[in-house]
């Protein structure tokens, strides 16, 4: 296990923290940190192509606005013979990280683009609503609505309806894993699995787990506790299912993918959430990658791990349809 990232996974690190928003220290509101990351220069890289991408509002819960969705469909498969069926795609729902405060469509959109080139995968990555403006469980609300709706639609996304797959990073993971739990608990949608990039699973505010004692390479303990003070706010219940997936009954859940890296205070609890899921009997596959960071997963074109974890994840997803390889 290595002390610290390598050099130049360090040198990326503070390239990043030059421009991300120093929350809970002197940016103490979020539509301040959301004016920070607005004004991050444009990634110079080309996004990865896709057949088409299609902004979409949708019902949100009951109540509600409008839910935003960004719709990625892969390029059409090449016409096949007379008389032979066009395979089935998976149907990737995607929730951005950020703490439940800051990201969006924008922000996570070549991930999107990656998952949907990579897995032959319709994705529909969802613009929950924000903390503190709305609070917790609103963007599990949002989560689950979003869920249902790609799971009445997935005839027109051109999807198999047993390829049904849950996904995100970091306040993603964690409602990627809690929309599963509210599927199971409320009898559907079916998922085939759920993709947990470096999740947050315990939302209870002693963090002591050895990982939030850690240096903090880019996402630190004292930004935890700011996202999640503005999310949860001062009354809502932590140890709820809804915000604590590790503390869930995990019985009867889908299979999952985690992905943990060595250098991020949620390490622990991604390692955690996967060993109970699997000591419950759910199929997991864990990946760490020690010598990456909280955020590495979005860097592909600079670490060898991004690219190497992206492909692992498109794998897996592809998997999800019977006798499917990834396309990429």
């Amino acid at each position: 296990m290595p002390t610290e990232p390598a050099p130049d996974v360090l040198a990326l690190v503070d390239a990043i923290k030059a421009h991300f928003p120093d929350v809970g220290g002197t940016v103490t509101e979020a539509a301040e940190a959301r004016r920070i990351l607005a004004a991050v220069p444009a990634w110079p890289f080309e996004p990865p192509v896709v057949g088409s991408v299609e902004d979409r509002a949708i019902p949100g819960p009951a109540g509600a606005p409008k839910l935003p969705v960004r719709v990625y469909l892969p390029p059409p498969s090449p016409t096949p013979l007379p008389g032979a069926a066009v395979p089935p795609s998976p149907t990737v729902v995607f929730f951005h990280g950020g703490g439940w405060v800051i990201g969006g469509l924008d922000t996570h959109d070549s991930i999107a683009r990656a998952l949907c080139r990579d897995a032959g995968a319709a994705v529909v990555s969802v613009g929950y609503r924000l903390a503190p403006e709305a609070r917790f469980p609103a963007a599990v609300d949002d989560a689950y609505a979003a869920l249902c709706w790609a799971a009445e639609h997935i005839g027109e996304l051109g999807a198999d309806q047993g390829a049904l797959v849950v996904a995100g990073d970091s306040a993603g993971g964690n409602l990627a894993a809690v929309s599963a739990i509210v599927a199971r608990d409320r009898g559907g949608p079916a998922l085939a699995l759920q993709v947990l990039i470096y999740p947050a699973t315990d939302a209870r505010p002693r963090q002591d787990a050895p990982s939030w004692g850690g240096p903090g390479y880019f996402l630190t303990a004292a930004h935890g506790r700011w996202f999640a003070e503005q999310y949860f706010g001062p009354d809502a219940d932590r140890t709820h299912p809804w915000a604590s997936p590790l503390l869930a009954d995990p019985h009867g859940l889908p299979p999952a993918h985690v992905v943990t890296a060595g250098f991020d205070p949620l390490c622990d609890e991604g390692h955690a959430y996967a060993a109970r899921l699997r000591e419950a009997g759910v199929r997991v596959t864990e990946i760490h990658y020690p010598g990456m960071f909280h955020g590495f997963f979005g860097f592909p074109e600079l670490l060898a791990d991004a690219r190497t974890a992206q492909g692992t994840v498109a794998d897996v997803i592809a998997s999800t349809v019977s006798g499917r390889k990834k396309s990429g």
